[in-house]
């Protein structure tokens, strides 16, 4: 365990790293525009299409449903990593946050490989495949701050992570202003966890946290749209969306982490 003062620097680090989540409003809404063009060429069952595949993820919040991962899995690679006997979240919570971090990278490493692959396949087929890598790509999204959240000793079958899970998705996909609100919000959850309930509320539907995930594609995508060469840069994208998602989870949850350390200190 580390000691108060190693916690506090840690937590230092973070909340330097949350001050640099902003950037020119300019450029964000700059690359929002070619995806919000390619909405009006889209045909109409390509819309249909992604809209059936999402209303799947909508019960996420609710059940988990098929997106729950397997916390036997992530428990054996970190009993592997630590030589220790891991049954359940109590013996993960107290691991040393560098052991933590050594863990997370191997998860994240293969989930970039697999999202790197999903956005290559469907990469060939342009337009018409785009409709597929969306979801898909969520789907790794959430199994990934999944895996996260469990490393880091935190239950995802328990709604209220979900919650977190999710917040933790639109963080990453959000403007300026919406990642400080998003931050504002988290803030009551670190401090009271029944404050979950107001977060729910502030989702102001799980839709709308998907829509904005699918309008930060933005530039990114528009290449995806031609055949063949679509292979390299959905690849690419894919990679980087999780790489950049994984580094929102990893510093928001660390943070929950050493908050919870700190008070019980």
């Amino acid at each position: 365990m580390e000691t108060k003062e190693e916690l506090m620097k840690q937590l230092q680090i973070i909340e330097k790293w949350e001050k640099s989540q902003s950037s020119d409003w300019f450029w964000e809404r700059l690359g929002r525009l070619p995806f919000k063009i390619l909405d009006k060429i889209t045909p109409d069952f390509i819309h249909k299409k992604i809209g059936s595949l999402l209303d799947e993820i909508g019960g996420y919040i609710q059940t988990g449903g098929k997106y729950l991962v397997n916390e036997r899995k992530i428990f054996d690679t970190i009993q592997k990593e630590t030589n220790m006997p891991i049954t359940n979240f109590s013996d993960i919570k107290d691991l040393p946050l560098n052991t933590m971090e050594k863990v997370c990278e191997g998860v994240i490493e293969q989930r970039k490989k697999l999202a790197t692959i999903q956005g290559a396949s469907t990469g060939i087929g342009g337009i018409f495949t785009l409709a597929v890598d969306i979801p898909a790509l969520l789907a790794i999204s959430l199994k990934t701050l999944q895996e996260i959240a469990i490393i880091h000793g935190y239950d995802p079958n328990e709604t209220s992570e979900r919650v977190f899970i999710v917040k933790c998705l639109q963080f990453s996909s959000a403007d300026v202003v919406g990642k400080r609100a998003i931050l504002d919000g988290l803030s009551s959850y670190y401090k009271d966890d029944s404050k979950s309930g107001e977060i729910m509320s502030q989702l102001q539907g799980w839709r709308e946290v998907v829509y904005t995930y699918r309008d930060q594609f933005g530039w990114k995508k528009l290449f995806q749209m031609v055949p063949v060469a679509g292979l390299v840069f959905g690849a690419f994208t894919n990679r980087a969306m999780i790489n950049d998602l994984a580094e929102v989870g990893i510093m928001l949850y660390r943070k929950r982490r050493i908050l919870d350390r700190l008070e019980d200190s």
